[in-house]
């Protein structure tokens, strides 16, 4: 089955991409939570099985564009393109409160890439502050280890004020971010983070 993103570009699974009934593969303890959204994937099952917090990652839309009927019983897309998302990754409720954030990773060891986000995302956690929700992006430097949460504000300040700039630099936010440990049970305990930051 093909996929067409929006830029045009077409993704075809080649013959050892793992089918969706492949078991999945089984991760060492070393391995768990290399990715960012492992990490909050996995601390979101966590707070939702002790009611902690209701939060998901939001599914990536998918338009379809054509699909094969051999016969009623097995039907097959053969062709599908991902749409652009209009919201943020990730929403959900925290102790009353309404939650929408982003999560990002970047290698850079200096300052995170502004172009790894887009107009609608930065509108979006906007207008979830003007309605008193709690926004914010939760940013990870690869190379330093470091995972920190970053309201709303500031990115926006940074997104919009900033036209000469590209980037957030690393020391802003070493200084007004909120770095969230990594630990075993949740693995990113950022709702604990959350509390700290929004709850007094």
């Amino acid at each position: 089955m093909a996929y067409r993103y929006p830029n045009g570009k077409v993704y075809r699974p080649n013959k050892n991409t793992p089918s969706r009934q492949s078991p999945p593969a089984e991760k060492s303890f070393a391995n768990r939570g290399m990715t960012l959204e492992e990490d909050i994937n996995e601390s979101n099952d966590y707070y939702i099985a002790r009611d902690i917090g209701i939060i998901h990652k939001k599914p990536t839309p998918v338009q379809i564009v054509d699909v094969h009927y051999p016969k009623r019983s097995a039907a097959r897309i053969t062709e599908a393109y991902f749409k652009q998302a209009s919201t943020t990754d990730y929403n959900g409720v925290f102790a009353g409160r309404y939650i929408d954030f982003e999560a990002k990773e970047t290698r850079n060891k200096t300052a995170f890439p502004l172009q790894n986000f887009h107009d609608h995302q930065a509108e979006h956690m906007h207008k979830v502050q003007k309605q008193d929700g709690i926004a914010f992006v939760l940013l990870r430097f690869t190379v330093h280890g470091e995972t920190y949460l970053y309201d709303a504000s500031r990115f926006l300040h940074w997104y919009y004020g900033q036209s000469k700039r590209k980037s957030i630099p690393y020391k802003e936010l070493q200084e007004h971010g909120h770095p969230i440990p990594l630990g075993l049970h949740p693995r990113l305990d950022y709702l604990k983070t959350v509390k700290d930051v929004y709850f007094h």
